[in-house]
């Protein structure tokens, strides 16, 4: 018990790590979901990541898909990760942190989901989706009404909180959101002596700092100071079987040349046609067919290894399609990782430190070749439909830098050792001058 608990303690403070990390132009609210009984897995977002709506949609759909749920919804007129990582205080010293019991109900539920950055669409979607998903309207309650209200747990109830936020000038905000997390305490409390499961959900109807987001269409391009215009990132190519994701590929760069002269085509600026893929518990297949005549195929096979005890899966083969002609590849040794993790390497190719050996030899297709900038794939264990598991990388752990700053190291040891010797090494004179007696003096033979 002790031991869970203390997870839980550390992802609590791992999320407020990721507010500290997460930084965006557009507006968001943190979501934070706690229950008595058990929550759908949700994987901890990376840090600097926005949980768009569709996201968000489709996990509480998994959360209150089926059966009765009593949901306490916390709804507070404003909220934004600043608000806790100012007034969040230093954990384990209650007196100066605005939220004690909301962390202690972080920390003693049975599962919690802890949303650092959502997307805030103008109003209360979230209040919207659960009247959808549970089929009933919100109930408007406080501590004291719900003390005496009977709640009826065979049906769904959706038990709306209002929270305020600091609008007072003779109050500071740091007052006000401690007065908020008293209501929390003393709400968790009646649930918690009714002896009602329930599932919590703190979040805010708009955010309480936004930032506007400056639009660059109309500034000049040219050279500037300290600016930077971040390009969209394309979402990743995603197979799902069941409505279920089965196998996730994202790259920068799917280059591919059909000759040592001809110039490369980036496929993955091309949408593709998943017509063929599949995959199973043991292997998979990822089938990308391009209008433009070309067809990309990934075979990834998993595996047990008595020696690490574990699965893992390894990329067999890429083949290459076009005009008739196919090229083969197979992904060396180096091209693995757990099954439960996804496989990510800055540079893939077949010509220069090939992790792709061609295996094809049709005198027409030794010449074709591929290269994969920022290459990401995983067939196994996907967690949910939006992100990659943790990423095993294929850069060794020894880089030229490493190598560079050991050696130097290396030499700077050799010298302090030879220096240490030479100064053993010395020795002192067994006579010395005395200035006020009689010199020394050296018979010399003739």
């Amino acid at each position: 018990m002790a031991g869970s608990s203390l997870l839980r303690f550390m992802a609590f403070i791992a999320f407020l790590f990721a507010f500290f990390a997460t930084g965006s132009s557009t507006a968001q609210v943190p979501v934070l979901l706690w229950s008595s009984g058990s929550l759908p897995p949700l994987a901890s977002p990376a840090a600097g990541h926005i949980t768009s709506n569709d996201q968000l949609t489709a996990y509480l759909t998994s959360a209150f898909g089926s059966g009765p749920h009593t949901v306490l919804f916390f709804l507070q007129d404003k909220l934004s990760k600043d608000d806790f990582t100012v007034f969040g205080g230093v954990f384990g010293n209650k007196q100066d942190s605005a939220f004690p019991n909301l962390e202690t109900a972080l920390q003693s539920s049975s599962s919690s989901v802890t949303l650092p950055a959502s997307e805030w669409s103008g109003s209360s979607a979230i209040l919207s989706l659960l009247q959808e998903k549970l089929g009933v309207s919100p109930l408007l309650v406080d501590a004291d009404t719900l003390s005496h209200l009977s709640v009826d747990t065979s049906v769904s109830n959706l038990l709306l909180i209002n929270l305020p936020y600091c609008t007072d000038l003779h109050r500071s905000c740091k007052e006000v959101l401690r007065d908020n997390d008293e209501i929390i305490g003393k709400v968790l409390s009646v649930m918690k002596a009714q002896n009602i499961p329930y599932t919590a959900i703190y979040t805010g109807l708009q955010p309480s700092r936004v930032i506007s987001e400056t639009s660059v269409s109309n500034q000049l391009v040219g050279r500037s100071l300290l600016q930077a215009v971040v390009p969209d990132v394309k979402p990743p190519i995603m197979f799902n079987v069941s409505n279920s994701p089965c196998i996730m590929l994202w790259a920068q760069n799917l280059n591919i040349s059909l000759s040592s002269t001809s110039q490369w085509i980036d496929l993955a600026a091309q949408t593709p046609s998943l017509t063929g893929s599949l995959c199973n518990g043991s292997s998979s297949l990822l089938v990308l067919t391009y209008e433009s005549g070309f067809t990309l195929s990934f075979a990834m096979r998993r595996q047990f290894y008595p020696v690490s005890a574990r699965n893992w899966f390894t990329l067999d083969s890429v083949q290459l399609q076009s005009g008739g002609l196919t090229a083969s590849f197979i992904g060396s040794r180096n091209i693995y990782a757990p099954a439960e993790y996804s496989y990510h390497c800055q540079s893939v190719n077949s010509f220069q430190d090939a992790l792709l050996v061609p295996n094809n030899t049709n005198q027409n297709t030794t010449q074709w070749r591929l290269n994969f900038i920022d290459f990401q794939i995983q067939g196994f264990g996907l967690a949910n439909g939006t992100d990659f598991s943790y990423a095993s990388d294929c850069a060794g752990f020894f880089t030229p830098g490493i190598w560079m700053g050991l050696l130097t190291a290396l030499l700077m040891l050799l010298i302090l050792v030879y220096g240490l010797h030479m100064i053993m090494q010395l020795n002192t004179m067994d006579r010395f001058d005395d200035p006020k007696g009689p010199s020394i003096s050296v018979p010399q033979s003739e």
